[in-house]
């Protein structure tokens, strides 16, 4: 059972990594966010962004999470036969992260379909940048979540408490995100939680 949902974890992060590019990328390439604070740039980067593209990103996104969410349950599932403290602990900073992710993932999406749906208008486009910022709040709080969830993984693992070996702590999505950092990669996230679940799915 715990098998099937690391392999369902590793198809949510993929999944989950190309609704991210769903909203990053348009016709012509990558958008580049830095141009938000330019209204006149921020249309233009904008223009060939067709809004079946973020609609479709909401909606697979959250197809995708769903699944990814039985790897961290599962996981939690796993350790308690280490720890009850340390499962517990995952299982609550599992529902942090999972809940609010969604949430974030959904008001991307919206916000760059109105963007787009309404004109791509100075008027619109604070608005919807207003209405970002006063929900960003999910963002940190999923993040903070998987901080905690990853963190405890780790020391698990790394103090010899489970029955993985020591080593087995480099399959850690906190790890290869450090690693990932300087490249140009999209989806940065996903692909290491993919990496994560992909060492976990062949070592438990």
């Amino acid at each position: 059972m715990i098998k099937t949902a690391m392999l369902l974890a590793l198809i949510g992060h993929i999944l989950c990594g190309v609704s991210d590019c769903l909203l990053s990328y348009s016709k012509t390439g990558r958008l580049d966010l830095k141009q938000i604070k330019d209204p006149e740039k921020m249309s233009e980067m904008f223009k060939d962004m067709p809004p079946q593209f973020p609609l479709a990103s909401m909606l697979l996104g959250t197809y995708a999470i769903t699944l990814f969410g039985f790897g961290y349950f599962a996981l939690c599932g796993w350790m308690w036969e280490f720890s009850k403290t340390a499962a517990l602990i995952m299982f609550i900073s599992a529902v942090i992260f999972l809940i609010p992710i969604v949430t974030h993932h959904v008001f991307c999406g919206v916000v760059e379909w109105f963007y787009i749906r309404f004109g791509r208008t100075d008027t619109v486009r604070e608005a919807v940048l207003g209405f970002q910022m006063k929900t960003i709040a999910t963002m940190f709080a999923g993040y903070l979540g998987l901080a905690v969830f990853m963190v405890t993984l780790f020391v698990m693992i790394v103090t010899g408490k489970t029955a993985l070996p020591a080593w087995a702590c480099v399959f850690n999505s906190l790890i290869a995100m450090v690693l990932l950092a300087p490249t140009k990669l999209p989806a940065k996230g996903n692909i290491a939680g993919a990496a994560a679940f992909l060492g976990l799915l062949i070592l438990i």
